[in-house]
Order: structure tokens, then sequence, then C-alpha cells
């Protein structure tokens, strides 16, 4: 039985790690064989040579990180800290999205204890109380999954990409302190930066609104997704709110687990946090070094291909060039580093069983080679090798910039994931 689910979880694993590489509306792995358009982190072969990852990554340049971090970037900085260091776990997420589909009666403190039983990263675990976010995440796993490649890549521009989209907001008038948050500005190593937090620590209420609102005309298009129409939001704001949720369940006594080292260009964890702990000892925990920053943990990749050749390096993965074999040798290799981690502190999780242990692709259920579990694998079809719709590298006209804005399906209003008007 359990060779069983080994086998089936590197199945899954390759189906979606392909999932994220090709464009097609029905996945397969000899599709995933295929030669695919050459991504925006790497640079195009010469004609009539063989497509090779570069030894050092092309870095996204400004005007594509500020549409990137745009749909995020004015989360709340514990949840936007979060979100960064959860998007470089796409696989992980998928599952969390298909395990909440099945477990919608779990609510509070219940969903918490079963959520904490999944070897998930905690970045992930620590997401279910928030379904609008984690139903973003999943529907739009490429966009998710750029942003996780991005920040792997470049995480001190990606959080200079956040301020500069953050400062084009408050610069015209439309970030501002309300009954859901709190709007500060802060100098952190000689660099002011503007801060957002809850209103009520407490209480988290995810905002809700259209880039091309609330920071203008980008440069480069906003990321194909869908943004709530103006009826979604209360009269004379560009900023919507869902219902605000309690999050004490998944705290832990310990506070948020993350939070954005604005100056520094890094994520600050905390330690105490129960998604961030496990009830282990701090000093197994991978993904935290010693000055309390986060750190990717490869284990919980789950084979997903990372963007170019030296972040595949640095975390002893693949990327998007590497064969099928590759990723699927890849996939075993950091699922049984998980098992073993798993193994050693297992037993110390609360509710925690020795079924609970086993590596998180394992978890995916079951269904043809074009599914993960019970529904169908995110198609991109209309995407080209990255989140921004097979737009061109070149800068589009305003017009064509609003037009790509408008695209694409997401977490938040008309498709059931939104909440109530504020």
């Amino acid at each position: 039985m359990n060779l069983h689910r080994a086998s089936f979880g590197t199945r899954v694993t390759a189906v979606v790690s392909a999932a994220l590489l090709i464009q097609s509306s029905v996945v397969s792995i000899a599709e995933a064989q295929t030669p695919t358009q050459t991504p925006a982190t790497t640079q195009a072969p010469a004609t009539g040579t063989t497509p090779t990852a570069p030894a050092t990554p092309v870095k996204l340049p400004n005007d594509q990180l500020d549409s990137l971090v745009a749909p995020i970037a004015l989360y709340p900085d514990p949840l936007l800290a979060q979100v960064l260091a959860a998007s470089t776990y796409p696989l992980e997420i998928v599952q969390l999205q298909q395990w909440m589909e099945k477990h919608p009666d779990l609510k509070g403190e219940k969903l918490a204890a079963a959520v904490e039983k999944e070897d998930w990263d905690p970045s992930v675990q620590g997401l279910a109380g928030l379904p609008d976010v984690v139903k973003r995440l999943g529907d739009d796993i490429q966009w998710t999954n750029d942003l996780g490649n991005a920040f792997l890549a470049q995480q001190k521009d990606v959080m200079d990409a956040v301020q500069r989209m953050r400062k084009k907001a408050s610069d015209a008038g439309n970030l501002k302190t309300t009954e859901q948050q709190k709007v500060t500005k802060e100098v952190v190593e000689k660099t002011e930066v503007i801060v957002i937090q809850q209103a009520n620590p407490q209480v988290v209420y995810v905002p809700t609104y259209s880039p091309v609102v609330v920071y203008g005309p980008p440069v480069y298009p906003y990321p194909p997704i869908y943004y709530p129409p103006a009826s979604y939001y209360a009269a004379g704001m560009v900023i919507g709110f869902g219902v605000g949720i309690a999050m004490g369940a998944f705290w832990g006594g310990g506070g948020w687990g993350y939070g954005p080292r604005w100056g520094y260009g890094s994520v600050n964890v905390n330690v105490n946090n129960r998604y961030v702990n496990h009830n282990t000892n701090i000093n197994r925990n991978t993904n935290i070094n010693r000055n309390g920053n986060w750190n990717h943990n490869p284990s919980h990749r789950g084979g997903a291909p990372y963007a170019d050749r030296s972040t595949a390096s640095r975390y002893g993965g693949t990327t998007r060039g590497d064969s099928v074999a590759s990723r699927q040798s890849a996939a075993r290799t950091q699922s049984a580093t998980g098992a073993n981690r798993t193994g050693s502190t297992g037993a110390n999780r609360t509710g925690a069983s020795p079924s609970a242990s086993s590596a998180g692709a394992n978890r995916a259920g079951s269904g043809s080679s074009d599914r993960v579990g019970s529904r169908s694998v995110p198609s991109s079809s209309n995407r080209s090798g990255s989140a921004f719709g097979g737009a061109s590298s070149s800068r589009p006209t305003s017009s064509a910039a609003r037009s790509s804005s408008a695209r694409g399906s997401s977490s938040m209003g008309s498709r059931g994931g939104g909440g109530r008007r504020r």
C-alpha cells in the first residue's frame, strides 16, 4: 500500500510540474517531454541550438516585478510575507486547496488541528484559515509559481517592488488607514517604507482591488487574473474587504508566523507560531536560520521545477529544461527527504499519527494523468511561460495594459471566493 501511494505521489508531482511548464488544455507526460516556449526568466537559445538553462539567473526587470506583485502588494505585512514564502511551494498549495474542498465542514480549531497533520510546509498550512487567499493562489497557480520563482531568485528585489507599488497607491490617494487596516510610514535602514498592519491584530481582512485602479496603468501588463468589477466595492472605495477572519486558532498564542524585514529584503519568522514550530525543537525546522529569517525548504517543493539552473542547483532540484525522468527523480529524492524529516519530528506534533507523517506529495488523492485528486490540473493554455498572458517583453501601450489587466480568473468576487463589501 505504501509503495502504491509513493508511486502515485510521484506521478502526481510530475503532472503538476508539467502543468506549470506547458500551455495545454490536457496535461500528459508525453506533452511534458515536448520542448516548450522559453519562459521570461530564461534566455532564448540561438536558432538550431539545444535549449539550456543559464548558469546564472536572468533577473526580471523592475517593471515586470512591479506587475507580478501588484495583486498582493497591499496585503497586510504578515499575510504578504507568508504568501511570498508559500508561493515557493506550488504543488502543496494545490494540495491544500483540494484538501479544503474535501473538508468544507472543518472550521476554527478543528480545521487548524486537521491541517497540522498534513506534511506541508508551515507557510502553506497556516493559510488554511484564509480560504479566499488559498483560492486565489490555487486557481492562478501559474502566476503563483512565477511569484515564487521570482522570490527565490530576487528576494530583495521583490520586496522593493512591493514598496514601489504601495507608494504608487499611496501617492494616488488609494492606500489609507481604514477600520480594517492601519497604514503607516517608517524609516528602516535610512529608507522610508510603507507598513500595512491589521487594524485589529487578531482579525484579518483580505483586501481586494483592481491594480489598474489603485496603481494606475502599468508599464508591463498586470497578471491576467480576475479582478472584481466596480460593483463589488463600497461607494467611494477602490479597495474592498471581505469578512474579517479571526486567526486565533492558527496563531496558537505565538502571533502571526511571518513578517517582512523591510530594508533588509528578507522575511522574518516567529518561531513561537504553531505552524512554524510544530511543537518541535526549533533547530529541526530547516526553513529558519539563526537570525529568524525564512529560508526555502526544498523538501516541500515536491519536484516542481525551478525557474533556472542557478536556483535549481542551490536547492538540489531540477529546472524547466530537464527531462521528465529527471524531475521524477528529484521528486522522489525530495519526498524521501521530507519523509525522513517528518519521521524525526512527527511524533512531537499534536495529534499526529504515523499516516500523517507521509510525504505531502502522496496526499493528492487519485485520478487520471491530467488530474490531481478529483479536479483537473489548472490549465495555462492562454499563457506563454509566465503569468503575464503571453505579453512580449517590449513595453505595451496603456490601452494594451488595461486590456491585459482585465483578463483571467481568480479567487475573489464572482468566482465564489469573495466576501461581503464593507
